[in-house]
């Protein structure tokens, strides 16, 4: 099977600069939904096995490839299995934490997320969150989950302006997700992690594969990179379950596949045309 075809004029042009320029290429990744199948508990989420396989074979091949992710960035390591992968990057909590060869640099929370984390239980108890629905502590960001509850997307609604006062009076913002709303530092997202990255490298072709709203910056960020005179692929993980597609990452996306199981045979297929 070979590696399937862009949609896009851009995106073929930027699987070619890859393909002809290894050496300089970076490969970027979002973790859940695009390494790792979403679940119900995110603290399950594991990396599609098929995907570490194909990482281990594609890093050495490549410049740089780069994990880039709203999870603290150990955890993401031990979630995927990435300890020991070769010029492998993990750029956790958009960006603040970085781990590098089993390095991880990590500053403290800004003082927004503790007021958050104080006032958050009481909020949601007042605007009637229903069972179901759950915080996860990132430790430099807070996200409410609407995934368990009976109207996952209503519940989302239903929470969205009072998350957005708390977020607010304590210097934070609201990133909306599928059936998730985070609460973090305003300023920090994907596309801000990549492009401080990518800064560090000489310029080289780029892919980057996302599934949700907060893979839009990173696909701005390489836009951007575009205009510039640098290819670059965008690649959708696009959903495979019952769930609503995110069709702003989907419309955008030079190349769809099918979750993680299609990033996977992805990684795989370049590994082996490499």
């Amino acid at each position: 099977m070979g590696i399937p075809e862009p949609s896009t004029s851009a995106g073929r042009a930027g699987l070619a600069a890859l393909l002809a320029e290894p050496a300089s290429a970076v490969v970027a990744l979002d973790f859940d939904g695009t390494l790792a199948p979403i679940v119900g508990d995110p603290d399950q989420a594991r990396a599609d096995p098929a995907a570490v396989a194909a990482l281990a074979a594609l890093a050495p091949r490549v410049g740089a490839v780069v994990v880039v992710t709203g999870r603290p960035a150990a955890v993401a390591v031990e979630y995927g299995g990435f300890a020991g992968l070769e010029r492998f990057t993990v750029l956790g909590q958009y960006g603040a934490e970085r781990w590098e060869a089993g390095v991880l640099t990590s500053p403290a929370p800004p003082p927004g997320v503790a007021a958050v984390r104080a006032e958050l239980p009481k909020l949601l108890a007042e605007a009637g969150a229903p069972e179901g629905t759950w915080t996860e502590d990132k430790g430099r960001a807070l996200a409410v989950h609407t995934r368990r509850t009976t109207d996952p997307q209503g519940v989302l609604e239903q929470l969205r302006s009072p998350l957005e006062q708390l977020a607010a009076a304590h210097g934070l913002m609201v990133e909306p997700g599928r059936y998730v709303l985070e609460l973090r530092p305003p300023g920090v997202d994907k596309g801000g992690a990549l492009t401080a990255f990518l800064s560090e490298r000489a310029p080289g072709p780029v892919l980057y594969a996302g599934d949700d709203l907060g893979d839009l910056p990173a696909y701005d960020a390489l836009e951007r990179r575009r205009t510039e005179g640098h290819p670059a692929l965008l690649v959708c993980s696009s959903v495979t379950t019952g769930e609503a597609q995110v069709a702003e990452l989907a419309d955008r996306a030079d190349l769809l596949v099918p979750g993680p199981a299609g990033v996977a045979e992805l990684l795989g297929l370049l590994a082996a045309r490499l």
